[in-house]
């Protein structure tokens, strides 16, 4: 787990030295300007925004995995193996997404009015609508890491398809029923509504073993193919 962990902080100083933190970072940024106006109910708000994550963390996925050089990985793979390598720029992916899940919360909190739409049968209060927000962008995090290691090598070795591949699922993860993405978007979504707030628990744990399985699935793969 120390190698592990070594190797994340590596591929994070990769994601900011070759700069391939800052599209995703300015896609982001650009979406929340255009969907959300200063003053609107922040369930709305953080609803928007948790589903505006999904896609973004399956970018960082990408990011991750390419940048570093094809001589430099290969030197990486040689000495700590393949799947620890793997894994560890899943987890720097998984980092960075995490890291603008606090700022997105932060931001929301910031420029928002009501907590509900306005004619919501109930007022909830902020404490709730924020651990409900920050849980639903956690979970939509979580699912667009799975999106982003689904539709990139080791699974995915064309990068044209991996493109493709990566936004049909980020996709697919939002709007599918039973998806723990779309649950918790709707969740909020529907909060802000109604006013009744429902922390999305099931969801968070439900995308955490997603995680975990399609996570360990890649990196093995990732340590046979380069056998």
């Amino acid at each position: 787990m120390r190698q592990v962990g070594a190797l994340t902080r590596y591929h994070l100083e990769l994601l900011v030295r070759s700069h391939a933190w800052l599209p995703p970072f300015l896609a982001f940024a650009l979406l929340l300007v255009i969907g959300v106006t200063q003053g609107d109910p922040l369930l709305g708000g953080l609803g928007f925004g948790a589903g505006v994550l999904l896609p973004v963390s399956a970018w960082y996925v990408r990011a991750a995995l390419n940048a570093e050089p094809p001589a430099s990985r290969a030197c990486l793979v040689a000495v700590a193996g393949a799947a620890r390598v793997h894994l560890g720029a899943l987890l720097a992916a998984l980092t960075a997404a995490l890291l603008l899940v606090v700022g997105e919360v932060a931001v929301l909190w910031w420029v928002s009015g009501p907590v509900a739409n306005a004619g919501a049968r109930r007022d909830p209060g902020v404490g709730p609508a924020l651990l409900a927000g920050l849980l639903g962008s956690v979970v939509c995090a979580l699912v667009g890491v799975v999106a982003g290691a689904l539709g990139n090598r080791p699974v995915l070795v064309r990068s044209p398809y991996g493109i493709l591949a990566t936004l049909g699922l980020a996709a697919a993860a939002l709007v599918v029923p039973g998806s723990p993405a779309n649950g918790a978007v709707r969740g909020l979504v529907t909060a802000a509504r109604t006013g009744q707030v429902a922390v999305p628990w099931a969801e968070l744990l439900f995308a955490v073993a997603l995680l975990a399985a399609v996570g360990a699935g890649a990196a093995a793969l990732a340590g046979r193919r380069s056998g």
